[in-house]
């Protein structure tokens, strides 16, 4: 594969990422804003909350650094030994959801049954649908090496659209069923999924005609299950010691993070670079990822100030129109205009750590865990004094400023890694001045915008409002669309609808 193609790929899949979680927050908002006129809040929170909470560290724990691992080497190596390790993260997926569920159901706080009936098996299908879920990710991992992008597009949006579907008329028909609607509606999720990887790779496999086969490693489906391998060992112990440097920070990383994820993308999916491919990568590969970082960069910055610009105006309005007075009053503005900040340095973050892991070495990776632990401390003290002073939204500051010291780190890494090359993809975090003025005059219109418009003065003025925001942020894109020509030059080359067209497939 060619470097041009493969920098198409990365940056498609980059794309197709970014645009999922948008479509999964977007429905997500849409779906909650519609539960809460039939339910109460009490159980909502305990889905969005704790049972999401269990059902996602439970993943993480048992695949991530599966994940990474795996993603590193390239699509040239043995792959039943790849796939008898991702096999594993099954088996530990089972360990994860009992000892975790036994945490939620007896160490932590149970909800009065009365208000939030069927908590216990709302528990258990949770951590159900974490193991099912972890049956596709051997086809997943496969998937994700080849740049099967329209696979991952179509299997995640399928899924998500129906789990919602299914929770809104479960909520409209049967609302008394409570945490039963959203354990199904979540178990449903991870069937749908599975279903559709294990259904897409079956049709290929016996496909005569398609000539996406010759390109795989494996010729039958069954190829695809545990079996012994022709060297004899069951594993790679290259990549299962890789697997277990990437476990101890990645167990460091959900406790400095409470199992946030990223905004922008998921660890490995978008690298260009092959760990361990030569002692020193070629000047081809180290250009490729230049160019896809600078762009990835300057992206997840425009789309976190975007987002940080125009929340801190419209944050109150958004909880109103959301959830009425219960959300809009007290100190629910304040807590959405810091969590804006904080998902700009997600934004950045999920870019600049994706790029680190994807090129540090076994030694780096168990080098930076003992940076981890130090920050996962330094992390939890500094939680617990600035949330004693300014409640919860020190926690959110806390994430910020832990955040911001990981950046950093990753930023040191990257310059390292390119300063004896003449590209600098760190340019990305750089905007023309004209730009900056852009988003700093958008943002002093639309808060004084707030001040007279909204929220007390009637949906006139709250129209009103929405139209200041709309203009500005129409000015401010335009001014981005001129200003940032290197990232919209590289959008249009590798995004184009055409090429999608040809190459989805």
């Amino acid at each position: 594969m060619g470097s041009q193609e493969v920098l198409g790929q990365a940056a498609r899949l980059a794309s197709s990422g970014l645009l999922l979680q948008v479509l999964f927050r977007l429905i997500t908002f849409v779906l909650n804003a519609f539960i809460l006129r039939f339910l109460s809040k009490e159980i909502i929170g305990i889905v969005n909350v704790r049972l999401t909470l269990l059902y996602s560290t439970t993943l993480f724990l048992a695949r991530e650094a599966f994940r990474r691992a795996c993603l590193s080497g390239g699509t040239q190596r043995d792959w039943s030994q790849t796939l008898n390790l991702l096999w594993l993260t099954v088996p530990l997926g089972v360990f994860w959801s009992l000892f975790l569920g036994w945490v939620w159901l007896q160490l932590l706080e149970v909800p009065d049954p009365d208000v939030v009936p069927h908590y216990g098996t709302g528990v258990v299908l949770f951590a159900l649908s974490a193991v099912v879920e972890l049956l596709g990710e051997p086809f997943w991992v496969l998937a994700q090496a080849h740049m099967f992008v329209k696979l991952k597009v179509i299997a995640e949006s399928l899924s998500v659209v129906l789990k919602s579907v299914l929770t809104a008329c479960l909520v409209l028909w049967l609302p008394h069923w409570g945490l039963h609607i959203f354990s199904l509606a979540q178990l449903f999720y991870t069937a749908v999924l599975v279903l559709c990887y294990v259904v897409y790779f079956t049709k290929l496999l016996l496909s005569p005609g398609s000539t996406k086969p010759q390109i795989l490693p494996v010729s039958r489906i069954t190829d695809l299950l545990p079996s012994l391998t022709k060297t004899g060992a069951f594993v790679n112990w290259k990549e299962a010691k890789l697997t277990w440097s990437f476990f101890k920070q990645s167990f460091l990383k959900q406790i400095l993070t409470e199992g946030k994820e990223d905004m922008a993308l998921s660890s490995e999916e978008t690298s260009v670079l092959e760990r361990g491919k030569d002692a020193t990568p070629s000047e081809e590969d180290i250009a490729v990822a230049a160019v896809v970082l600078e762009s990835l960069l300057k992206l997840a910055l425009l789309t976190g100030l975007t987002i940080t610009v125009f929340g801190f105006a419209y944050s109150q309005l958004a909880l109103d129109i959301y959830g009425g007075a219960m959300l809009s009053s007290g100190s629910g503005p304040v807590l959405l205009r810091s969590y804006c900040l904080y998902v700009l340095l997600l934004a950045i973050n999920g870019v600049t750590e994706c790029f680190t892991f994807a090129a540090m070495s076994k030694e780096e990776v168990d080098r930076y865990n003992f940076t981890m632990l130090a920050l996962s401390c330094s992390f939890l003290v500094l939680s617990y004094l600035l949330t004693s002073w300014f409640g919860s939204v020190g926690f959110i500051l806390a994430n910020c400023f832990n955040m911001g010291i990981r950046i950093t780190q990753s930023l040191c890494f990257i310059h390292r890694y390119y300063q004896r090359s003449p590209h600098r993809p760190l340019a990305g975090l750089r905007l023309s001045p004209l730009l900056l003025g852009a988003f700093a005059l958008s943002g002093g219109i639309t808060s004084m915008s707030e001040v007279f418009l909204c929220c007390e003065q009637g949906w006139l003025a709250r129209l009103a409002h929405v139209a200041v925001g709309a203009l500005c942020l129409a000015v401010t894109l335009g001014t981005a669309f001129l200003t940032e020509t290197r990232l919209i030059h590289f959008l249009r080359t590798q995004l184009g609808l055409s090429r999608l067209a040809d190459k989805w497939t």
